[in-house]
């Protein structure tokens, strides 16, 4: 626009660019200085930090971006803070190795480190069956309870991580084996029915008193010698204690009466044949701590 052509705003005596709306004219004001100064040095710091930082993309089939004048990597940091921490673990780990479950217990930077790699290994093995932190699921045994079927002490969860239960690869596992009273005819149906109300009522269940009292004397004849005349259970056996209301398959008459019909003899892999022994250690340890330990 030529200095004859220019538009001022009467008002205000400013021009104008020129534009206009609905009778309302824009005027031609300069930015503030301070939003300049701050523009500039923006720029200024983004060219700076090209070439000081690694920040310009490399063309395909060139490499990695530009390294700048400071070498910073993250990448190359990342890489020393993981083998840092390898050479920390490789050091913690050793330890594990050569120190028994009772001194891990005691030795609180020891137990500290093996808690956690506990932690980690149970998540990445344990809890899809046994659940986040133990608290296990229907077919699958709570871990934070401290209600054991085999042993609950330190070196018997030590020995059923690394031999696991019914693992037939394993001369060592633990195992027992349950009968399918109804499955195999070892019983009739009402003789299961009268030996499961006796069961539920072992935990304090209303039940039929008749029956229960008939399924006594089966109970004295084909359970007692695994589960204990009283029901206790017995750990040698894995055999569960009926008296506690804690229940693996469900407490209910129907979940009770297909355990004892079709048998339960669930499956737990021998982590010894997958985890090294340090990482067994440490699961013991984290599993222990889960229900108070014995």
């Amino acid at each position: 626009m030529s200095e004859h052509d220019k538009d001022i705003d009467q008002p205000t005596g400013v021009e104008t660019t020129g534009h206009e709306w609905d009778g309302i004219k824009e005027l031609n004001n300069p930015l503030p200085r301070w939003w300049l100064y701050i523009w500039y040095a923006t720029i200024a710091f983004s060219i700076g930090y090209m070439v000081v930082m690694p920040a310009i993309p490399a063309l395909p089939g060139m490499g990695t971006n530009t390294r700048g004048l400071a070498g910073q990597s993250d990448r190359m940091a990342v890489a020393e803070q993981v083998e840092s921490l390898r050479t920390q673990r490789s050091a913690s780990g050793a330890a594990l190795l050569t120190a028994s479950l009772e001194e891990i217990e005691t030795d609180r930077e020891l137990q500290q480190f093996a808690m956690a790699s506990g932690e980690s290994a149970f998540g990445d093995n344990c809890a899809t069956c046994h659940g986040a932190g133990g608290r296990g699921a229907k077919g699958y045994p709570t871990l934070a309870d401290d209600a054991w079927l085999w042993s609950g002490t330190l070196e018997g969860i030590q020995y059923t991580l690394q031999h696991g239960i019914r693992h037939e690869e394993d001369p060592e596992t633990r195992f027992s084996l349950m009968p399918a009273f109804g499955r195999d005819r070892l019983l009739e149906r009402q003789q299961i029915d009268d030996v499961v109300n006796h069961v539920l009522s072992l935990s304090g269940r209303e039940v039929d008193e008749a029956a229960s009292s008939r399924g006594a004397d089966i109970f004295a004849a084909q359970c007692a010698s695994c589960h204990g005349e009283d029901g206790a259970g017995d750990r040698t056996f894995g055999a569960p204690n009926l008296t506690d209301d804690i229940w693996v398959f469900g407490s209910e008459y129907r979940d009770v009466y297909n355990s004892v019909y079709d048998a339960r003899n669930a499956h737990m892999p021998a982590w010894g044949e997958r985890l090294d022994e340090a990482t067994i250690k440490s699961l013991a340890v984290y599993v222990h701590s889960l229900g108070g330990g014995e």
